[in-house]
């Protein structure tokens, strides 16, 4: 399994009671820090390219600063931040931590969050941060400017944390003109206002015309804390409240460990809803946008998240075992001769659905662990050759694991994507052991389709599955469906353009699947075997995939299937799909223009 880079992880602490409650409940005065620290800890996973947390203190006296925050770069991020914490964060009541994966190719402190916007009213002072990726910034960006705006940055996080600055300070002067009206004066209308606002009217028209998967998080300077997620249900979050502490998280295991809760006390938020705490410490669930078809993200499922969790365990176990059938099919039956195993780490728990499918029909089956993934090895030997042979020991095998030449070899993965750390290092490893046949087998299906709502899937050529479906089409001479399809792909990046901004963009279709329609999943398969055989290869492999029926029946709650199909939720999915597809034309086949 290549290392897939997802968006982030959020982590959010609202403490409900005196600072002195949890000092003499827990002995502890920094509950809240602490609490913060461990959901991040426990979602690691989710980002290991920067961290942030912020903090608001609403008790802070005039002319002391109430909103704090840190950032830091680099796999230890989350323990550089914590270490630059001071005694003034113990005093806040409002926590929000970020985990960073770049997508989008940006990199640096700059685009670590949280976002910061500042102002003199503590009511105007915004801090941001989410899971997200908008599919339609260019539009957001258009609007801002259209409205006298000007972003010194264009980044979906940057203009996002701009437009609702803009609401909220819409929202501050609403309320200004309220208390005026009252008759109130000073401080009088300042307390009026931050008593007052309303963060469903800011998110309302702030979201109102975003495309894309997202948790947004944030905070402001005068005690409001608020989570939204997008209509879709495409990017996780889930929460947790009781009399002392509202909190959230992009995973509902690291809330049930961080406060020793039982999994069915941990609520999912709703698609299209917020989650909004006040300043007085209630808290409310606001629908903001109509609620979509869910379409919750199925890697999240097969991959990202945590498998502590009670379902996803559950559900992966049940992938694997789905696979039986066909890995039997692979070797004839011959369970005598074959040894079962799995790609470390993520994959463990399919293998063990994968054994109990085995067993469950009588069978005795024989496992080991042949593969072990090593720490990253230091790649500070610049010659290209070097560096290149390091690669290829990022796994290692056990030696003796099956008999040469006479056992096949089982061995499961969780997910093939770019192909690239089959080809340079497991096939070249296992190959050592001389297995008389490999079987490779996913328990997620073939991945077709890039991702656009915050995953690393970016680009259609780093897919096997897309080269393989590219090499089948010349291989049966049929370069005229690919002229066809970027035709009607460029067809609609036109009309897009033509578009007048602000307007709704016209439906759009996706034509790239039309790439994949003449073929076969095992003919793809096997081109996919002949592409990443390594030079020198004898064993014979064969891959064999989870189904897409296979998928919607382990994770029946998890209807997000477009990497596999093509089906995406949003607009602006499609979209960046088919502009995909004509940037590889014209990138790659300008013959065929």
């Amino acid at each position: 399994m290549e290392t897939l880079k997802h968006e982030c992880g959020v982590a959010l602490v609202r403490l409900l009671k005196p600072q002195s409650y949890y000092t003499e409940k827990y002995g502890i005065a920094s509950y809240g820090l602490s609490k913060l620290y461990l959901m991040m800890e426990k979602q690691h996973n989710r980002g290991q390219e920067g961290a942030g947390i912020a903090c608001v203190n609403m008790d802070a006296a005039v002319g002391t600063e109430y909103m704090l925050r840190e950032k830091a770069m680099g796999k230890d991020a989350i323990s550089e931040v914590f270490d630059h914490v001071t005694q003034e964060w113990t005093a806040a009541q409002l926590y929000m931590g970020h985990l960073r994966y770049s997508t989008t190719g940006k990199s640096g402190l700059q685009y670590v969050h949280p976002f910061l916007r500042r102002n003199n009213w503590r009511a105007k002072n915004l801090c941001l941060c989410g899971n997200f990726n908008m599919t339609n910034i260019d539009e957001i960006f258009t609007k801002m400017v259209r409205q006298g705006q000007s972003p010194r940055i264009y980044s979906d996080s940057y203009i996002t944390l701009e437009l609702m600055g803009h609401r909220l300070d819409r929202e501050v002067e609403r309320l200004f003109v309220e208390a005026k009206a009252k008759g109130l004066e000073g401080t009088d209308i300042t307390h009026y206002i931050e008593a007052g606002v309303q963060m469903a009217n800011v998110l309302r028209t702030t979201m109102a015309d975003y495309d894309g998967g997202y948790v947004m998080c944030g905070m402001t300077g005068s005690g409001e804390m608020f989570a939204i997620r997008d209509p879709w249900g495409i990017r996780p979050a889930f929460f947790y409240r009781d009399d002392e502490v509202v909190a959230l998280a992009s995973e509902r295991s690291v809330l049930q460990t961080t406060f020793d809760r039982c999994c069915d006390e941990v609520k999912e938020l709703p698609a299209g809803q917020a989650l909004i705490v006040h300043r007085d410490g209630t808290s409310t669930l606001e629908t903001i946008l109509k609620s979509e078809k869910l379409t919750r993200c199925s890697f999240e499922r097969i991959y990202f998240s945590r498998g502590s969790d009670r379902d996803i365990y559950r559900e992966r176990k049940q992938l694997g075992q789905q696979l039986t059938e066909p890995i039997l099919r692979a070797i004839d039956g011959d369970t005598e001769h074959t040894v079962f195993s799995f790609i470390p780490n993520t994959a463990e728990v399919a293998f063990y659905g994968m054994m109990e499918g085995l067993r469950a029909q009588g069978l005795s089956v024989r496992s080991e662990k042949v593969a072990w993934k090593d720490i990253k090895l230091r790649t500070f030997i610049t010659e290209a050759g070097s560096r290149n042979d390091l690669a290829s020991h990022v796994y290692d095998i056990t030696y003796g694991s099956l008999r040469p030449y006479e056992d096949n070899l089982v061995i499961i993965d969780d997910s093939i994507v770019r192909g690239t750390t089959l080809k340079e290092s497991i096939f070249k490893i296992l190959d050592r052991l001389h297995p008389r046949k490999i079987v490779m087998v996913s328990s997620s299906p073939q991945i077709r389709y890039p991702d656009y709502y915050g995953i690393d899937m970016a680009h259609l050529e780093e897919l096997c599955a897309f080269r393989a479906a590219i090499s089948l089409i010349k291989e049966h001479g049929m370069q005229r469906l690919i002229a066809e399809v970027y035709r009607k792909c460029k067809q609609g990046v036109r009309q897009d353009e033509k578009s007048p901004h602000g307007t709704p963009l016209p439906p759009v279709e996706n034509h790239v699947r039309r790439i994949y329609a003449p073929f076969s999943v095992e003919e793809i398969n096997k081109t996919i075997v002949s592409m990443l055989r390594p030079d020198g290869m004898l064993t014979p492999v064969e891959l064999v995939y989870q189904s897409i029926e296979g998928l919607h029946s382990a994770c029946p709650h998890h209807a997000g299937d477009w990497y596999f199909t093509g089906r995406y939720p949003t607009p602006g999915g499609v979209r960046l799909c088919n502009k995909a597809f004509t940037d590889y034309v014209e990138n790659n086949m300008t013959d065929i223009l």
